[in-house]
């Protein structure tokens, strides 16, 4: 347990770090989303596109991975739906917000440090690849067009669709996908100046994202009925979505060990960091951000439980 604590302790004493920084006046909130915007828009890219470039095609694209991931968000997505819906009784819209949040990790910011000090940061960044490739063109746009047929949003389903569509298209992260992909099918390589160039912002990605995960939970606050629909979207986001993923990792034909355990680990982590902000068009970021911030402090003892478990009967 204790070499299990020396891999989560580290993760989780920046994300501390940061929230102590923006709690207390060193950084604030805006700080935090011009980092992000820098971890987003530079660092992630040039890492994703390390990772891919300068591996074989055929290692790079995992369509089992691809399958499990988004097979598994799915079920967690629609369990989220049923639950909402059923037994909270919510309108659609917010249904649709619970579902996202226990469907779509924060695969960029909390899911590739954490596999990158498990597994290393070339597993780490195929998995985060995939992660992407899913929750960009699957996940996010399923659960938003939910959303939106409800009317509370803006517009109709395809609308929202061509919305997704035309965010995806400005997304730094999915153009560093692609261009590593061409360079891996090609086989090309950089000139080595370049290669260091794009290095150097890759390696800016692990601290300086899980710093703006902790500055960007400063000042939420739990309490009243939002605590326990907070509690039961944490439950099904570090723990429903990685029981579903990892039954299909069993169910469907096997792949490297590695990318096995680093798809449940992936899935195990809190909810992506725009999770409030996609919620705020549909006036749930209130209950979004209560999620965010209990099933982040949970997911520490969560995933320190997955990795041991992972460390003495999977490994």
């Amino acid at each position: 347990m204790l070499a299990i604590l020396a891999l989560t302790g580290p993760i989780y004493a920046i994300v501390a770090v940061g929230w102590l920084c923006t709690r207390y006046g060193l950084f604030d909130r805006t700080d935090m989303r011009v980092f992000g915007k820098y971890v987003v828009n530079l660092a992630l890219p040039a890492l994703l596109f390390t990772a891919i470039a300068q591996r074989r095609f055929g290692e790079v694209l995992q369509p089992v991975f691809l399958a499990a991931y988004g097979l598994g968000s799915l079920a967690s997505l629609l369990l989220g739906l049923l639950w909402a819906r059923r037994v909270a009784r919510k309108r659609v819209s917010a249904s649709a917000i619970a579902g996202l949040g226990m469907a779509c990790p924060n695969s960029s910011f909390i899911g590739f440090p954490v596999v990158a000090q498990v597994f290393g940061p070339t597993v780490a960044g195929i998995g985060l690849a995939m992660a992407l490739l899913v929750e960009n063109f699957f996940t996010i746009p399923l659960a938003l067009a939910i959303a939106d047929s409800d009317g509370g949003g803006e517009g109709s389903v395809d609308a929202a669709l061509r919305r997704s569509l035309r965010s995806i298209s400005r997304n730094p992260m999915i153009w560093g996908i692609v261009a590593g992909f061409v360079f891996s099918f090609f086989r090309w390589e950089l000139p080595e100046p370049v290669a260091r160039t794009v290095n150097l912002f890759a390696t800016a990605c692990g601290s300086l994202s899980l710093f703006v995960i902790g500055g960007s939970l400063a000042g939420i606050r739990i309490h009243g009925p939002v605590a326990r629909d907070a509690g039961v979207v944490a439950i099904g986001k570090l723990l429903v979505h990685p029981l579903a993923v990892l039954c299909l990792v069993l169910l469907l034909p096997p792949m490297e060990r590695q990318l096995q355990l680093a798809v449940v680990v992936m899935a195990a982590v809190p909810m992506m960091g725009i999770y409030p902000i996609l919620a705020q068009k549909y006036g749930h970021d209130t209950d979004a951000a209560a999620a965010q911030l209990g099933t982040t402090v949970a997911s520490f003892f969560t995933l320190t439980a997955l990795l041991w478990v992972v460390q003495h009967f999977w490994a």
